[in-house]
């Protein structure tokens, strides 16, 4: 780095003794200054080159051909990746365009509608309001929001007519049972009783139909994350963007995320898209309409906009145990338990989709993998790629991330097309995580 020379023009031969000890003290104080600068800056200059290091290693060469090589065979139209540990960013890659029909360059920077990996975001939110004593995971969940009280459970259903039976549920779902899954709450995309169902003349059901079994019986994904959201408006007297804003994002200077897209960052969101014809098996293509830059009525189950980098601060909270960059935002030990096992002896099956914006959830291990608070976690080894207890979950336009606390990384990769868990979209993702084992194993 250079530095200013300083000159002293017209200074006398000769001084007197006090003169001479006052300009040298000047000297010396100039001499440390500069001296630490150049020790700061060396340091600096030794943290950039390693991130260069970490960056151009053999890892990130191969992670870069291979995500670029899904674009080159148009596997997927474009796709931002990270990797990070719990001190920093391992690897960023971005492939491909953000928009199939103009051929718009896909950026690092480039934001996405990240779906469902909202849905952990409003759980660390409900999380935080439990730490304060607020509210209890074994509360009735009912006792917060009026309209959950007397829920129905789907007794029989008619496929070829349509006649339904409802009974009232044997028990009120807790706000632990809408955080794991099991409140008996469904998708049209994962229950066909839910996408068939008419409701009868003044009949409704909140939170999208009747329950489809007894909360606490069985694990099925559904918009239990949505009624997650309400909890935390009712009990903090906040609207959910409110509250992420000031509790989530502006500690953890997750600055790009976001329900509703501030026009000047328009440019850089991901168009979506979707696999042409009916059954979305084709080639992929602009969908019509365009969602925009609002969502009118934010929910907990999805709809935020985010970047690789924001999530991946995220995440990266997770691996120091609820902390990053001196910002708590959770307590380690509130952190353990979301990490552990809510559902028991109860397993999550490998869904099958009931509509064709989503393939089948052929990424879980059917009957195996476990829920804990907000997150799947993984129960088996599978070598290459991350740790049992693992956390993780995805958005339906194929964004995903993981959480591996064993081995201290994490992963997020981005895609922004339908249908959800595609084939190819798939593949992308385990050969990322595969790629990201490597590229620590050989940075270790």
């Amino acid at each position: 780095m250079p530095f200013a020379v300083i000159e002293r023009k017209n200074q006398p031969r000769e001084s007197s003794a006090g003169d001479t000890w006052a300009m040298r003290n000047r000297e010396a104080s100039m001499n440390r200054k500069a001296a630490g600068i150049v020790f700061t800056m060396s340091i600096m200059i030794a943290a950039l080159a390693d991130t260069a290091s970490a960056q151009n290693s053999a890892g990130s060469a191969a992670l870069d051909t291979s995500l670029r090589g899904a674009v080159e065979r148009k596997d997927v139209p474009g796709v931002v990746a990270l990797v990070t540990d719990r001190d920093k960013v391992l690897y960023r890659g971005a492939f491909g365009v953000a928009d199939v029909s103009t051929g718009r360059p896909l950026t690092p920077d480039a934001l996405f509608r990240i779906a469902s990996m909202t849905k952990a975001i409003t759980s660390v939110a409900l999380m935080q309001l439990i730490e304060q004593g607020r509210l209890g995971l074994d509360d009735p969940a009912e006792k917060y929001l009026p309209e959950l009280v007397g829920l129905k459970v789907i007794e029989s259903f008619d496929k070829a007519t349509g006649a339904y039976q409802v009974r009232p549920a044997s028990r009120p779902p807790t706000v632990k049972h809408f955080l794991t899954h099991t409140s008996g709450l469904a998708y049209p995309f994962t229950s066909e009783i839910w996408r068939d169902l008419k409701p009868r003349a003044g009949e409704t059901y909140p939170f999208g139909g009747p329950l489809l079994f007894d909360p606490g019986e069985r694990w099925h994904y559904s918009t239990s994350t949505d009624v997650v959201g309400k909890l935390v408006e009712v009990v903090s007297g906040q609207k959910l963007e409110d509250y992420f804003r000031q509790h989530i994002f502006a500690p953890l200077k997750m600055d790009d995320t976001s329900y509703n897209v501030p026009e000047a960052k328009g440019p850089r969101l991901v168009a979506q898209q979707q696999r042409a014809g009916e059954r979305m098996d084709g080639a992929v293509e602009l969908q019509k309409p365009q969602l925009g830059l609002t969502i009118a009525a934010p929910i907990g189950g999805g709809g935020l906009a985010s970047t690789a980098d924001d999530y991946g601060r995220f995440v990266r909270m997770f691996l120091n145990g609820g902390a990053l960059d001196g910002a708590r935002v959770l307590k380690a030990e509130t952190v353990a338990l979301m990490g552990q096992n809510h559902i028991g002896a109860v397993s999550v099956p490998a869904l099958k989709s009931a509509l064709p914006r989503s393939a089948d959830f052929t990424f879980i291990a059917d009957g195996r993998d476990k829920w804990g608070l907000g997150f799947l976690i993984t129960a088996d080894q599978v070598a290459g790629k991350r740790s049992p207890g693992s956390l993780s979950w995805g958005g339906i336009n194929n964004t995903f991330f993981w959480i591996d606390p064993a081995r201290g990384i994490a992963g997020v990769i981005m895609m922004q097309y339908l249908p959800f868990a595609d084939a190819k979209a798939l593949a992308v993702y385990d050969t990322f995580e595969r790629g990201a084992y490597q590229l620590v194993n050989a940075e270790r």
